[in-house]
């Protein structure tokens, strides 16, 4: 597998002000989608452009501030790479910024090289850009995108007309509009507006292209959506927990999948526990259902360090290790002699919450029992969450080929990643349990890290036998 480029999260706003410090401020609440890469491009009386390689509260100078002039703009922050990127064009001055994964990238690079194309660093960003800027306008561009790419994006674009907004087809990366009196924005998740004291408006429609300038949002294009494939992962783990995907709340959601976990152990009698905890910050939503259906007492069990990064974020290994070893220490006045429940949203590697159970055990655990929110991670992620490979999934240790296929299946694996993990019990919800607690249509989730389904070999199967009938 190659490495999937993108954790990132785009913002654009068009103002009747100068719009810097709103942007700064939008990629700022943006900031748990990506900690490496961020940055501002404005729009006065052309574009001017800043990245920088770190967070954004740390990163933007007062200097950067004078410099970005503008009452329009977009900002970026990213896991993998600068953005936005910025070029002169037939079309006039477009900088793009975008959050997703083009599956189909390399091919379609090479194909423009043969027509003469040249490359900076093979960004998807320049890749999407210059597809972009082949075509006689920007809609017909961005109309491109969705026959040409293969893939995932949510994207900004920053032109002289305003900002263009545009979700692919299947609606896998979240992309909401929001506004206020003076100020109309798009980004990557409703936190943003909220913070901002903004009202939401509604999400992006996938294939939909919005335009967003004086007169506010005006849909300039509704391409065809063959079905949604939502990302599901979204709701349990990447997206920030005030925040509303898609119209479904990830706070809700995360409480409904942990009261699912419950509901298994209750059927299944298996409740004898002391205290329910989360590992944070992921597992916080998923804890706190499955206390609010067992009545078991929650309890926090680790102290989170507030000035830590997601773990699951970081770039290499080497990194989300050292993080995670930064991230939690052990409150052992709460665990001696307890039998504790842990949740958290997924089990990657294995070797983070290996980790976290031998601590536990080191402070004076009696017992720790393990609940994890998502079904097993049986594939990578082809869509553009940070995903390891296919070898590296703890539950392909045990699956060396083939689907888990039955719940039969998923408690032999249980088993075998309780023994893995040090831990007295492990549970998973199930792939059904799961769709059901979110409440959303199986049809319109992508669910291919679980099952192994790809939504565009769906859609193609579903095409075949539309022709035969």
């Amino acid at each position: 597998m190659k490495d999937i480029h993108d954790n990132c999260g785009v913002f654009g706003i068009f103002s009747d002000a100068p719009c810097v410090l709103d942007i700064y401020q939008g990629i700022d609440f943006l900031q748990h989608r990506g900690q490496e890469y961020c940055g501002i491009a404005v729009f006065g009386d052309h574009i001017r452009q800043v990245t920088h390689h770190g967070k954004v509260s740390t990163s933007f100078t007062d200097k950067d501030i004078e410099y970005l002039t503008g009452s329009r703009g977009i900002g970026h922050v990213s896991l993998w790479e600068r953005q936005p990127m910025t070029w002169q064009s037939k079309l006039g001055e477009i900088s793009v910024a975008f959050s997703g994964n083009v599956m189909n990238a390399e091919k379609l690079i090479n194909q423009m090289k043969r027509k003469g194309q040249a490359f900076y660093r093979s960004y998807n960003t320049e890749l999407i850009a210059k597809i972009i800027m082949e075509a006689p306008d920007i809609v017909s561009g961005l109309t491109d995108l969705t026959r040409k790419i293969k893939g995932a994006y949510s994207l900004v674009a920053l032109t002289a007309d305003g900002i263009y907004a545009a979700r692919d087809i299947y609606g896998f990366r979240p992309l909401i509009l929001g506004r206020d009196e003076n100020r109309f924005v798009v980004c990557s998740e409703s936190r943003a507006l909220q913070n901002m004291e903004m009202e939401v408006v509604r999400d992006v429609r996938p294939g939909e292209i919005v335009l967003i300038n004086g007169k506010g949002f005006q849909t300039m294009k509704q391409v065809r959506s063959p079905r949604r494939a939502h990302c599901a992962f979204e709701w349990a783990y990447t997206a920030s927990i005030d925040s509303v995907i898609d119209g479904l709340s990830v706070q809700g959601a995360r409480n409904s999948l942990g009261q699912s976990l419950a509901q298994r152990d209750i059927d299944e009698g298996d409740t004898r526990i002391d205290v329910v905890a989360p590992v944070p910050m992921s597992g916080i939503g998923h804890a706190l259902g499955y206390h609010q259906r067992s009545g078991l007492p929650y309890q926090e069990v680790f102290l989170y360090n507030r000035y830590a990064d997601r773990s699951y974020t970081q770039s290499t290994q080497a990194a989300r290790e050292k993080m995670a070893k930064r991230k939690l220490s052990v409150l052992r006045y709460a665990v001696e002699g307890k039998r504790i429940l842990i949740c958290d949203d997924s089990i990657v590697r294995g070797t983070q919450i290996l980790n976290k159970v031998r601590d536990l055990k080191k402070a004076g655990a009696k017992e720790v029992h393990v609940r994890i929110a998502c079904p097993p991670l049986m594939y990578p992620c082809d869509f553009g969450i940070s995903t390891r490979s296919r070898e590296e999934l703890a539950a392909r240790h045990f699956f060396k080929s083939g689907d888990i296929g039955s719940l039969k299946k998923q408690r032999e694996l249980e088993v075998w990643i309780a023994k893995e993990i040090d831990a007295d019990s492990v549970k998973y919800n199930s792939v059904e349990s799961f769709v059901k607690a979110l409440g959303i249509p199986k049809k319109d989730l992508c669910l291919k890290c679980f099952d192994g389904v790809c939504p565009f070999k769906e859609e193609k199967k579903s095409s075949l036998l539309d022709r035969k009938r």
